[in-house]
């Protein structure tokens, strides 16, 4: 039952059927059907729970079908969305059917479902015109047949002509024949002979009447004259002509050739050919008869789609007056050929699909189609080659295009899948069509930097919050899965400060404070490129910071122990002699390199001709004897520079005093000498306090030093050692000693030479001592890279 959507409310029974075929529902019904009429339930047919229709889109995916039928997507029934007319849509064919596909998500479902048109009287028989003549002649026997001509209506099956009626006479009657297509055409029968002479004319009205309910029908008169006779009328070699040619003849291509004779002579019996009025206008257009000939040749297009068998209904007249003629038929048959490639409709097609979509997962639905018949119209569907989707056959010339392995989008971001379609005709026609598939994103590939150890080389004394680095990592995701944000893992040595920052946008590394290369000469900081994907990935990469040394510390004289930058020293008068090494000065760099590479310079001397300063080893050793006027006490002011830029300094003023020898000379106590005695024991005093104190001051930098000893990458250590006189047995006592490593330029050493010496206070001679040596407090890379010969001396 159907009911109209308008402002009236009728209902109209409606023979509506639903049933499943082969795998398809089946509807029923009539055309001229008004808008909104029900044509059925899909969700009631395929059992289904109508709550599940909103997450499961229900839908009509045919979309050239939406014209007639529509579907409601909320109870899934089917009604008339336009006028349906049979006629215009099927034309003469038996079956008229509208094929649709309903398909429905989670999981996909497509079923195909076919409405049926069935046919209803809405169109009466018609003739060509209102009327025709018909001459006969008088001299024709009774069980003559005369064609008329048939009448047409547009629908099939019962609705169509059933019967022809002549209006009541005397001398006609009419036969109805049931031709090979199942139409009706209507001969006149001559039941009596005519006579001229009676009755020249005959008006006569021939009706057609359809099958349907109620009847329709249509009328036309019929003229006929009656003449003088012409008693043979032609006769054709066979009453039925069959004929074959292929669908793509070209035009004038001939298709039969029929012959009739006629027994008369003269004009009487020359004859000339034509269609009888049984033949359509469109058979006409597509055949044409030689009057003369009889050569039946194309004239149109020919389609075996379109119809695979002519009828022609074909006439030989004599030119007699009147013309007798003679009837028969012929049929043409169609032989098909390849004219029509395959059709590739492609459905519910999903625009991406993500990367990590299991094998198995349904892109797209294909269906192929081919009017050519039999082998012609079987079809074979291929994708282009493609390791990452396959076809795979669901029904007759219906596919599914699924996934074959799991995707890449890094690799391939997009297919392009070209579908390919086949006939079997010979030249094979095909179809090409493509589908283009994106791959849609997900966060498998981690963050990469551009190398797992950066070495970055900072030079000391570096400004505190500026940007020393910066590193990048790249990730192959796209959109927020790139996302990349930089952090610090582990910043300095386990325990220790925080040495640098990291800005988690953009990978700038700033240091979080001025770096001193005495106390820490490198270090190392982990870092982390983390994505924001769900769940994030992340990678690490190593940042080894060397700090490069500036020449920041001047040299510190540490040999001989020093007041006010001043020392003294005592020489008896009997060591004297040209080339004696005096004493030795020893000064340390805490800088490195050329930067802790130290030269010495005589600036003043009292005698500059006594003596001589190594630049390189700072010894100072006389150069000649001393006389009698130079046994005054002498003074020397000394430069120590290092060889950094640019070049620091120190200096140093050494007064020697010239003891006299007391165990070759004997004499007499004088005043002076006592005052010299006197001199030498305030000298002591002075420079055993100056001793105490300064052993006081390394002390306290010893505690100072072993509480940073933790930051100082390479340092020096403290040791207590003893000492021997040189040449003498005489063991002296063990005393508190500072251990300093010491660098001097050396004469064959361009970074100098490395000294580990004690000091101790001096003793009342203020001697210069060689001693054992101590531990080495260098670092074990800096003594490799120092001279290994260099000797390890104490001094104190």
């Amino acid at each position: 039952m159907a009911r109209s959507r308008g402002g009236s409310r009728f209902a109209v029974f409606l023979f509506c059927v639903s049933y499943l075929v082969s795998g398809q529902i089946h509807y029923r019904i009539p055309e001229e059907l008004e808008y909104g009429a029900f044509v059925g339930n899909i969700v009631s047919d395929l059992m289904l729970n109508i709550w599940e229709l909103p997450t499961r889109n229900l839908r009509l995916v045919s979309e050239d079908v939406k014209q007639y039928i529509e579907l409601n997507r909320q109870d899934g029934a089917l009604f008339v969305n336009g006028r349906i007319d049979r006629e215009q849509l099927c034309r003469q064919s038996s079956i008229c059917s509208l094929s649709l596909q309903i398909a429905l998500d989670s999981p996909l479902e497509i079923h195909r479902v076919v409405v049926e048109i069935r046919d209803v009287n809405d169109n009466s028989p018609s003739f060509s015109k209102d009327e025709f003549s018909l001459e006969i002649s008088e001299s024709i026997a009774p069980g003559t047949h005369f064609p008329v001509e048939s009448a047409q209506d547009p629908d099939v099956g019962i609705n169509t002509i059933s019967t022809y009626h002549i209006s009541p006479n005397d001398h006609f009657g009419l036969k109805v024949q049931t031709r090979s297509d199942g139409s009706k055409s209507a001969e006149l029968l001559l039941e009596k002979a005519l006579d001229r002479e009676q009755q020249s004319t005959f008006q006569l009205i021939l009706t057609a009447i359809d099958g349907g309910t109620p009847h329709r029908s249509g009328t036309v008169q019929i003229n006929i004259s009656v003449l003088d006779s012409n008693d043979n009328a032609p006769v054709f070699d066979s009453e039925l002509y069959r004929a074959t040619v292929l669908e793509n003849a070209p035009k004038g291509a001939l298709v039969i050739k029929i012959n009739a004779a006629d027994k008369d002579k003269g004009s009487n019996g020359e004859l000339t050919y034509s269609f009888t009025r049984h033949v359509s206008k469109n058979n006409r257009e597509l055949f044409k008869l030689d009057p003369l000939t009889g050569e039946i040749r194309v004239q149109g297009v020919l389609d075996f789609e379109e119809s695979s068998v002519y009828e022609l209904d074909v006439e030989a007249v004599d030119r007699a007056p009147p013309g007798l003629a003679g009837h028969a038929k012929v049929i043409v048959g169609l032989t098909d050929v390849n004219d029509n490639a395959p059709k590739v409709e492609v459905s519910s097609v999903s625009s991406s699909i993500p990367e990590d979509a299991p094998p198995g997962t349904v892109i797209a639905l294909i269906s192929v189609s081919d009017f050519d018949s039999e082998i012609n119209g079987q079809i074979q569907c291929q994708i282009s080659d493609n390791v990452s989707f396959k076809l795979q056959p669901s029904s007759q010339n219906n596919y599914k295009l699924v996934s074959r392995d799991f995707l890449d989008r890094e690799a391939v971001p997009v297919h392009n899948i070209s579908i390919s379609a086949s006939d079997g005709g010979s030249p094979p026609l095909s179809t090409y069509t493509s589908i283009r598939i994106a791959v849609s994103d997900i966060n498998d590939n981690a963050p990469v930097f551009t190398h797992s150890l950066y070495n970055v080389y900072l030079t000391e004394n570096n400004a505190a919050g500026a940007s020393i680095f910066r590193v990048t990592a790249a990730d192959s995701d796209k959109d927020h899965n790139s996302d990349v944000s930089y952090s610090i893992l582990e910043n300095g040595t386990e325990g220790g400060p925080g040495y640098v920052t990291i800005n988690s946008k953009n990978g700038d590394i700033y240091s979080l404070r001025s770096f001193d290369y005495e106390q820490l000469k490198q270090f190392q900081v982990k870092l982390q490129a983390r994505d924001a994907g769900s769940p994030p990935l992340s990678s690490s990469a190593v940042l080894n910071v060397i700090i490069l040394d500036q020449n920041d510390n001047e040299p510190i004289i540490v040999s001989p122990l020093l007041w006010n930058s001043s020392a003294i020293v005592e020489i008896e008068s009997q060591q004297l002699y040209p080339g004696y090494l005096i004493m030795k000065i020893i000064a340390m760099d805490a800088d490195s390199g050329q930067n802790g590479r130290l030269s010495y310079q005589m600036l003043e001397a009292t005698n500059p001709q006594l003596f001589n300063v190594d630049s390189l080893a700072g010894e100072i050793r006389t150069t000649g004897s001393f006389g009698s006027q130079d046994l005054a006490a002498e003074k020397l002011v000394l430069s120590v520079k290092d060889n950094g830029q640019p070049r620091l300094s120190s200096t140093v003023t050494i007064s020697f005093s010239i003891l006299l020898n007391f165990t070759d000379n004997s004499f007499e106590f004088t005043q002076e000498q006592q005052n010299s005695e006197y001199l030498n024991f305030y000298l002591i005093i002075l420079l055993g306090s100056t001793s105490l104190v300064f052993l006081l001051i390394i002390i306290l930098l010893g505690i100072v030093t072993f509480k940073q000893r933790r930051n100082i990458a390479e340092g020096y250590n403290s040791v207590a050692c003893c000492y021997n006189r040189r040449n003498s047995n005489i063991t002296l006592k063990q005393r508190s000693a500072t251990t300093h490593t010491l660098n001097y330029s050396g004469p064959d050493s361009a970074d100098g030479y490395g000294y580990t010496v004690c000091l101790t206070p001096e003793s009342s001679n203020s001697e210069f001592m060689f001693l054992k040596p101590c531990s080495s407090t260098l670092p074990l890379r800096e003594v490799i890279d120092r001279d290994p010969s260099a000797p390890t001396l104490l001094y104190g």
